[in-house]
């Protein structure tokens, strides 16, 4: 597979996983719009968008640690193959169900719940596979523009999704979302896995879940930092899924203006990445963390509320910092987990990132009703700072540092470092949920 304006670090199986991306962020993103006017055309009520929302997570928290630990016993490659695929099934059933009749909100709520269960075990099945096809010299570079390509796809996919939707009705843009995942499938499984050795067997899922466990909490600046944004994704949630629309309606005029402020975040996260191909910073982790901080800014801007034209530069600034972030952590990771034991490390990461987010977005109103938005908005931004400072207190955090990378061994000219059964990683739960 040969692309004359590819650079040399860039072989085959980087190629296909970032197609594979690009075509399965094209697909995802506008079907997370037309599920919700699948449910309201259906007649739901904002409660019931909810509820198949939640039904999608739930799944996605409960399988996380079991997909983390089956990814390490299996070949990679083809937990995501068949995560695609499952994914794939359900939401050609979503838009059989749209299309053809009147869908229930038991049917929609079921089929949402079998795509986050093939994202529970797809997503510790991904990580690291980007940096892993590249020599560690390009690393960095490699994921940056992975990221930047992954963040663009998401972007558009957004946009042309919601256009979709109204020209042609939810239903057949859930259609393309199965047909994206059946194409990223197709890309996935065509991966170079000649020079994979086969795995040991396990002595067991729970054996294998206590040793991913063993590996968190040995290390402190992982665990501090797990920790960190199962608080900082889930005040994040809060402050962008709930007040921000919120403080649109009263003071921007609508969800016009906070449109363009989520549209300023995305094109943020494509400038942090192409950073990041330029940037190497010694001491990964304290690069990243002291770019947390500027995540407590769209919370103090909604809080004051600040003129539209104002946040919209914040909400750029602030995706630049969580690209910065996604980064610097990826490589850290890279560097320091066993590559046989990163899916189950993943895992833990994962479930630390989504965990409380349900939770979050549930007690936001609340909150609201007791002490008010604007110091709901400032308790977010405060409590991000207090969490971001506490990490910078860890030691490991402030001093590991970026190792040069070891000779690379002789290899095929597409298959430059040994690893495709890992996949891309994806990233996010969406915007920030998924920063850590």
């Amino acid at each position: 597979m040969r692309l004359s304006a590819r650079p040399a670090w860039a072989g085959r199986n980087y190629l296909l996983l970032t197609a594979a991306t690009m075509v399965a962020g094209l697909g995802n993103a506008g079907a997370l719009i037309a599920t919700a006017f699948a449910v309201l055309g259906a007649g739901g009520s904002a409660t019931d968008v909810g509820l198949v929302a939640a039904a999608r997570t739930v799944p996605l928290v409960v399988f996380l640690l079991i997909g983390g630990a089956v990814a390490d016993r299996l070949p990679r490659h083809r937990v995501m193959v068949a995560a695609n695929t499952l994914n794939c099934v359900s939401q050609g059933a979503f838009a059989v169900l749209v299309l053809t009749g009147e869908p229930r909100l038991w049917q929609m709520a079921v089929l949402a719940a079998l795509g986050g269960t093939g994202q529970a075990f797809f997503a510790p099945a991904s990580e690291g596979m980007v940096l892993a096809s590249v020599s560690g010299e390009h690393s960095g570079r490699a994921f940056a523009f992975f990221r930047m390509a992954m963040n663009g796809s998401n972007i558009g996919g957004a946009a042309l999704g919601g256009a979709l939707v109204a020209a042609l009705g939810p239903g057949w843009v859930l259609a393309v979302d199965a047909a994206s995942f059946a194409v990223a499938a197709v890309l996935r499984a065509f991966l170079d896995v000649r020079h994979i050795p086969a795995r040991a067997p396990g002595k067991g899922v729970l054996h294998d879940l206590r040793d991913g466990w063993r590996e968190v909490v040995s290390r402190p600046w992982l665990w501090s930092v797990v920790l960190q944004f199962s608080l900082v994704n889930a005040v994040i949630a809060a402050a962008e899924a709930v007040y921000g629309p919120l403080v649109a309606e009263e003071h921007y005029g609508g969800a016009g203006p906070w449109g363009l402020a989520l549209a300023a975040f995305g094109a943020g996260t494509v400038g942090g990445a192409l950073v990041m191909t330029r940037c190497k910073p010694r001491r990964i982790l304290l690069a990243g963390a002291l770019c947390v901080f500027p995540l407590a800014l769209p919370s103090a801007a909604l809080a004051v509320p600040v003129p539209a034209a104002t946040l919209i530069p914040v909400m750029f600034l602030t995706g630049v910092s969580v690209e910065v972030f996604a980064v610097t952590w990826m490589m850290a990771l890279h560097q320091e987990i066993p590559e046989e034991k990163f899916s189950r490390v993943s895992s833990y990461d994962w479930l630390g990132s989504v965990a409380v987010v349900p939770l979050a977005t549930a007690l936001a109103g609340p909150v609201q009703n007791l002490v008010g938005r604007p110091a709901a908005l400032w308790g977010c931004a405060a409590l991000i700072v207090v969490l971001t400072a506490g990490v910078l207190c860890v030691r490991d955090v402030r001093r590991l540092t970026r190792r040069p990378p070891e000779p690379a061994p002789a290899a095929a000219e597409d298959t430059t470092v040994v690893v495709p059964d890992d996949a891309e990683v994806v990233g996010a739960v969406a915007g920030a949920e998924r920063a850590g």
